[in-house]
């Protein structure tokens, strides 16, 4: 009783009016939409870990606003992006740091703006450490912001919700459907994080609609209802160590799939995975040593 008392005082109507009110500048003011989201990533995380002194890792990290908040909180910050806003410039399809890594792997609004967001949720549960946190947030398509800045014409399908956008703003949306956003939904997601369970590789903590007050959390066990009512869909995840059968499974399973040229035979990446990343960054795996070592974000 006391921690559902805990829940429903965190996830208030207040709240869920706070961020939603949040959303409306995040094309015309940044700082107003992310710093309050963050602080929010921040609040949502320590629920399930404890921040202070830990090794935290944001995959798509963005500009500096998550850095603060984590920072806030006594976090061991390192951020990955695609872009030159991160500690590290790599490819959340294949991070550049090596194995259990991390205490905490978050990520905030990222999984729908890969083409392979199966792949991405491998990596986060690859790079942290058993007994860790793997935390992410994604927007789901079939919700009421799946288009993001095209909603809510992305009903109408993705590339005519661009069209629609573009004559009305005389500009193109940042987020093109098919290039940079895909449709992501629950169920999908929720098929990867079963499989990981049965894998042995992570254990479910949580699944709920990010944004909604706590009375509305059952939402997310309606097959269809909850495609179409959850904007936002947050997942926690608490990595399990393998046995030496479960290891020797698991290596076995990722010759084969390194054998086959895929990904998608295992639900674990290999154990090194050197970087993709941008020109004129490392193209070393980070080590653990490296990752806590780090100077914090200051963007």
């Amino acid at each position: 009783m006391g921690i559902e008392r805990d829940r429903r005082r965190f996830f208030t109507l207040r709240r869920t009016l706070s961020l939603v009110r949040a959303c409306r500048w995040e094309q015309v003011d940044p700082a107003a939409f992310y710093t309050p989201l963050a602080a929010d990533s921040v609040a949502l995380v320590s629920r399930y870990a404890v921040l202070a002194g830990r090794r935290v890792l944001d995959v798509g990290g963005g500009p500096g606003f998550f850095a603060r908040a984590f920072e806030d909180a006594g976090a061991r910050y390192v951020s990955v992006d695609t872009r030159r806003v991160g500690v590290v410039c790599g490819d959340a399809l294949a991070l550049p740091v090596r194995d259990h890594a991390v205490d905490v792997c978050f990520s905030s609004n990222v999984l729908e703006h890969v083409p392979d967001p199966r792949r991405m949720l491998h990596e986060m549960v690859r790079v942290t450490r058993p007994g860790g946190l793997v935390f992410l947030c994604y927007t789901n398509w079939l919700g009421p912001l799946g288009g993001h800045e095209t909603s809510p014409w992305h009903y109408l399908g993705g590339d005519r919700a661009a069209r629609i956008y573009e004559r009305r703003h005389g500009a193109a949306p940042a987020n093109r459907y098919g290039t940079s956003l895909f449709a992501l939904s629950v169920a999908r997601v929720l098929r990867w994080v079963r499989e990981a369970e049965r894998g042995g590789s992570a254990e479910k903590l949580a699944v709920f609609p990010r944004y909604h007050p706590a009375w509305a959390h059952p939402i997310v066990r309606v097959p269809g209802l909850r495609e179409f009512l959850t904007a936002n869909c947050a997942i926690a995840l608490r990595v399990r160590s393998q046995s030496n059968n479960e290891a020797q499974a698991t290596q076995a399973s990722r010759t084969s799939a390194a054998r086959a040229g895929s990904a998608e035979s295992s639900f674990s990446a290999p154990d090194t995975v050197s970087a993709r990343v941008a020109p004129g960054s490392t193209s070393q795996p980070v080590t653990p040593w490296r990752i806590a070592s780090r100077s914090p974000s200051t963007s």
